[in-house]
């Protein structure tokens, strides 16, 4: 403070309660997109080798390879989002992702013999992960005010770690009680 008067970070600082922050339009919708979204990458990384070897009977080294790959489709994905985001802009990345990420899902859903389409998915499932996450924190200021987004970013991250914390274990249960089969239905 200068003279009693607040700067900007200071009034940016001023604290915006939960129930406040869930009255703004559309923070309700984001928290559970961001729940979703960790939920699922968290479930593709964690149960894609099982799957692969448990049900489609993928040797284990190369259903490893591939569920590492998922992670080198978001890293390179969100190498490539980086060159393309201020073209395009934030929800059209999102909504790409989505669309690619639901592309690759039906393809670690599809049977086949040789089950190519489910170790080529899951990359796919990658590279559509990659622009999402980055993308809904780095809009939270233009959708719901600079003032309001420290707040908001706080409360996303609460929902992501919800959702990466608790849905993966879910399907532990589903796998080990049900079928592991239900992999992709599940995502």
């Amino acid at each position: 403070r200068r003279n009693g008067v607040k700067s900007n970070s200071e009034n940016m600082a001023e604290h915006l309660s939960l129930l406040q922050a869930l009255k703004i339009k559309g923070v309700k919708p984001i928290l559970v997109t961001f729940f979703g979204y960790c939920a699922l990458e968290s479930t593709t990384g964690l149960w894609a080798s099982s799957y692969l070897v448990e049900f489609r009977g993928i040797d284990s080294e190369i259903a490893a390879t591939f569920a590492s790959l998922f992670f080198l489709g978001i890293t390179f994905g969100r190498f490539l989002s980086g060159f393309i985001s201020d073209k395009i802009g934030d929800k059209l990345l999102i909504r790409f992702g989505i669309i690619i990420i639901i592309c690759g899902v039906i393809l670690v859903g599809i049977p086949d013999r040789s089950s190519i389409a489910a170790l080529v998915g899951l990359v796919i499932i990658g590279l559509g992960c990659a622009p999402v996450y980055p993308s809904i924190i780095h809009s939270t200021p233009t959708n719901f005010g600079q003032e309001n987004s420290q707040a908001i970013i706080g409360i996303q991250m609460a929902s992501a770690y919800v959702g990466s914390t608790f849905i993966p274990p879910i399907f532990g249960w589903i796998a080990d009680n049900i079928n592991i089969g239900l992999y992709p239905i599940y995502l």
